[in-house]
């Protein structure tokens, strides 16, 4: 067990995690710019974003460059910075590191080595949506992005349709009513907040049902970065059997279903739900094709 003294130990090496931004640069603190500053260097996932931000606050560390395609490179730089009596900073584009941001390998690899880390608190879009959804005030579930391919999302979509708290998710404006279109398949009467451009000037958040979410965003053009927040499942609502269809193949999946007095067409859909597939794939094996 390691007991780690975080204000004991700021004088000594520590890998410092610093939120910045999510648009509006009064969001910086006062004790993010000073350990900016004060620091030996900064580790960027992107150094001309953060460039600017230094800049803006008249800090002058030199800045390095620590990202999703050279993490574990970078990483190893990090600790034998760290290791040389250095202190670091790591910086993503906006936000809080490591909230659906690159990190968790060097923080991981820091830890074992039994240095400090400290986290600042600071800007961060999942809580500050939720805040102003009407959907928080207790417990949530942040997600962050869901898969980008169809059959993986679906998967995903499946799992949480019984957990009760807030759903938070990320998206970007160019996948979001891809995205919104599939929810609308699992929670189409589930209440959702869009909120959009937080603490920017053309900040807005949209609230309705998922399937009043759908036809909204077939009216408009939606820009700049989303996050979603979807209402939890019913507190009375409980998960079905846990794969009672394990042992039969899809065919006979879709004729129990049929049993219940469902149509072929709605028997498909439940069974590619559960099975986590693509509604063709089991009309086609349904009808022989």
């Amino acid at each position: 067990m390691i007991n780690q003294k975080s204000f004991q130990t700021e004088d000594n090496v520590v890998l410092y995690l610093v939120p910045t931004p999510i648009g509006n640069l009064e969001d910086m603190t006062f004790r993010a710019v000073r350990i900016l500053q004060e620091v030996d260097v900064i580790f960027a996932e992107d150094t001309r974003q953060t460039r600017k931000l230094c800049s803006h606050f008249e800090i002058s560390t030199f800045l390095d460059s620590y990202h999703e395609h050279n993490k574990d490179k970078k990483g190893d730089k990090i600790l034998s910075l760290l290791t040389e009596g250095k202190k670091i900073a790591l910086v993503s584009d906006a936000g809080t590191p490591l909230v659906s941001d690159p990190g968790k390998e060097v923080v991981d690899k820091v830890l074992q080595e039994g240095i400090a880390v400290i986290s600042l608190p600071g800007a961060n879009a999942a809580v500050t949506a939720l805040t102003a959804s009407g959907l928080g005030g207790g417990p949530f579930y942040f997600y962050g992005f869901l898969p980008r391919k169809k059959k993986d999302r679906e998967v995903e979509i499946r799992d949480l349709s019984y957990v009760k708290a807030p759903l938070v998710f990320y998206e970007s404006p160019h996948r979001l009513t891809e995205m919104v279109n599939h929810l609308e398949e699992w929670w189409k009467d589930r209440q959702i907040v869009l909120a959009r451009e937080i603490t920017k000037k053309f900040e807005e958040l949209v609230r309705g049902t998922v399937a009043e979410l759908k036809e909204y965003l077939e009216q408009e053009s939606i820009k700049g970065e989303c996050c979603l927040i979807v209402e939890g499942a019913a507190l009375d609502e409980k998960r079905p059997e846990e794969n009672w269809w394990v042992d039969i193949d899809m065919v006979t999946h879709v004729h129990r279903y049929m049993e219940q007095n469902l149509s072929s067409k709605e028997a498909i859909k439940e069974t590619a739900k559960e099975r986590g597939l693509s509604k063709r794939d089991v009309y086609a094996a349904y009808h022989n094709l």
